[in-house]
């Protein structure tokens, strides 16, 4: 049976939308929250706006404590209100009338109150996306339904051509002006504007056109159409019904001069990105049905476009926040005239392709300076490889450099891309080149001077550009004189030679670095540590740092660790005293002819003496595990004494 009224029907300025019958002893309730029965979309209604009841043989409305109140005609009502057929009454953003029957709803007026534009179609797909597309005519004249289509084969053109431009753009500004340049092209619109909608729905305009227009004097569409398309989702076409007649110097479409327009979302995932405006000036044509059917298609694309854009700018953002980090920790921190040198050098040798070799102790920065040329080099893009030549094996080094094909040898069971082949258009890195194998240069020799290589157990050449830098803290000449090195190999390595000073010779940067370690470790740790006791910093700077600026930034990584303070007092700053030791001149130097265990002995007897038996500081002197010394100590019979 149909229902017979009273009703509750949705008022939209070019109609009217859902018809709700009321039924005595239900309540209608309206509001945000899903247990209502109108739920509304609005964030200006409260989870429970209002409700609509029937009580002592009439129909009222009631405010339920809403935060923004409910009006009925135009009025905020207090509590209550007793309804009348004909009352109009708004919650949120959203107009109701409420009417006995159907028949007595007004009769829609030409044009929208406070508007000279009237909706005449919507669209949320489009002939080119889908064979049926969902279209919802308002108030379609006669005369557009007589109006011949375009050829969809030119439209397909335009669409295709349009598509290549969006994705070619580099950015989110260029891809807005690619857009709206190519829909002026295709369709009879003399003006566009691309928004973008930002938090909330504030708009920023992004691109007009013609690129003559100024932003600043630009007016966006009316409120009315903006809100019809932000809350359908659906794409407008709307036209100035009025002409003329009803002109307001508030409407923004008035002071353009357009005799109608479309509004398109651009939609991704449910959610609205951006707006796209077109407008027809010219008072002798108006945009058309197959107008609005091609900017939806466009506005599609824009969608998936415009997201990829945005992720690609979120990479390189953060690829950018990532190479800078990297940039901070490859820099040669100091400032004396020692790190002035190196920087010089590394400031020289970076825009070329020579092969670089660099000398220095154990600690002093070796890699940092490989990093540095690297990054400042025109293979700044391409990989940084390193491969440390005394951490492998004799029988591994040369797969490890080059690659090996499966089954090239035993537990070979998959193709692996050797360190050269890894580093194609970039610089690979060979720590401790003085420990490489023998055998192992000659192949090495052979790539440097341009020569292809193959995998083990291969028979393809690969041929690669590859930049080599080296490093050794071994004296080269010493291994030639010996035969572990080849001298072709040397002179090939040594066509720039850069040295490192140890920290000892420039101890005037120990303050500098000290505290780019602590900034470094109190991020990494979150402590509340502000700086360095001046008894500190004289106790670093006169130290020799035998293990140079690595030591130095182990002893600054214990020291924010288990500093108790909000600075570091010379308490906190652990030294080893061993090498110190070997570094310092002996007063006699006498021969004592004993086998290796019993100097072993009585070497950690001494250093357990030193750490006053604190077996995890010997161990870290002795560069052995805890659980050795234990073993040594009980294998030497070992004791304290008083014990």
């Amino acid at each position: 049976m149909a229902a017979t009224g009273p009703f509750l029907v949705t008022r939209r300025d070019d109609g009217y939308g859902d018809v709700i019958a009321l039924e005595v002893g239900q309540r209608c309730t309206l509001g945000r929250a899903n247990t209502n029965r109108v739920v509304l979309r609005d964030e200006l209604c409260s989870r429970e706006h209002a409700e609509v009841y029937f009580a002592d043989s009439r129909w009222r409305l009631r405010d339920l404590k809403s935060l923004n109140g409910t009006r009925v005609n135009s009025e905020p009502i207090q509590d209550e209100w007793e309804l009348v057929s004909g009352d109009e009454f708004q919650v949120g953003r959203t107009r109701f009338i409420y009417v006995n029957q159907i028949e007595e709803l007004p009769s829609v007026p030409v044009a929208a109150i406070g508007e000279t534009m009237a909706i005449k179609k919507r669209l949320s797909q489009s002939r080119f996306l889908t064979p049926h597309p969902h279209e919802m005519p308002v108030h379609e004249p006669p005369a557009e339904k007589e109006r011949p289509r375009r050829s969809v084969s030119r439209d397909l053109a335009a669409l295709y051509r349009l598509g290549l431009e969006m994705g070619a753009a580099t950015s989110y500004e260029e891809l807005a002006d690619v857009v709206l340049g190519g829909l002026l092209d295709a369709i009879h619109a003399e003006v566009g504007a691309f928004l973008t909608v930002k938090d909330g729905r504030e708009m920023e305009i992004t691109a007009v056109r013609p690129v003559e227009a100024d932003r600043r004097t630009y007016s966006p569409v009316s409120e009315f159409v903006t809100n019809e398309v932000m809350s359908s989702k659906e794409a407008v076409l709307a036209e100035d019904v009025a002409r003329n007649r009803y002109l307001s110097q508030r409407d923004s479409i008035t002071s353009l001069g357009a005799t109608s327009l479309i509004c398109a979302p651009v939609v991704h995932d449910g959610k609205v990105l951006a707006l796209i405006h077109l407008y027809c000036i010219d008072p002798h044509r108006s945009l058309s049905s197959d107008d609005l059917e091609f900017t939806v298609a466009v506005a599609k694309h824009v969608g998936i476009v415009l997201t990829q854009v945005r992720r690609q700018d979120s990479l390189e953002a953060s690829n950018r926040e990532l190479r800078s980090q990297l940039k901070v920790e490859s820099e040669l921190v100091g400032n004396s005239e020692a790190i002035r040198q190196i920087h010089e050098q590394v400031g020289k040798v970076a825009p070329t392709n020579a092969t670089v070799l660099i000398r220095g102790e154990s600690g002093t920065g070796k890699e940092l300076v490989a990093r540095a040329i690297h990054f400042s080099s025109p293979r700044r893009e391409g990989p940084f490889v390193c491969l440390n030549c005394a951490a492998i094996t004799e029988t591994l080094l040369e797969s490890e450099l080059f690659g090996h094909e499966r089954g090239a040898f035993t537990g070979a069971t998959e193709k692996k891309i050797g360190k050269f082949e890894a580093s194609h258009q970039g610089t690979i890195f060979l720590d401790e080149i003085g420990e490489m194998a023998f055998g192992t240069q000659a192949k090495l020799l052979r790539v440097l001077e341009g020569h292809p290589f193959e995998r083990v157990g291969g028979h393809t050449p690969i041929r690669v550009n590859v930049r080599v830098v080296a490093a050794t803290n071994q004296p080269l000449e010493k291994n030639l004189q010996d035969g572990r090195f080849r001298r072709d190999l040397f002179y090939r390595l040594q066509v720039v030679e850069i040295r490192i000073p140890p920290l000892r010779e420039h101890r005037e940067d120990v303050p500098p670095l000290a505290d780019h370690f602590l900034k470094r470790f109190v991020k990494e740790t979150n402590r509340k540590i502000r700086g360095f006791a001046p008894a500190a910093m004289e106790k670093m700077t006169q130290y020799q740092w035998p293990g140079n600026v690595r030591e130095l930034r182990n002893v600054i990584e214990r020291a924010v660790a288990l500093g108790r303070g909000p600075t570091l007092d010379a308490g906190d700053i652990w030294l080893s005293s061993l090498e110190l030791t070997a570094l310092a001149p002996t007063v006699a130097d006498v021969f004592e002819p004993l086998p290796l265990d019993e100097i072993e002995k009585r070497h950690i007897l001494k250093t357990l003496e030193h750490t006053e038996w604190n077996k995890s500081q010997a161990a870290a002197i002795l560069k052995i595990e805890r659980s050795t010394l234990d073993r040594k100590i009980k294998g030497y019979g070992l004791k304290r004494d008083g014990d």
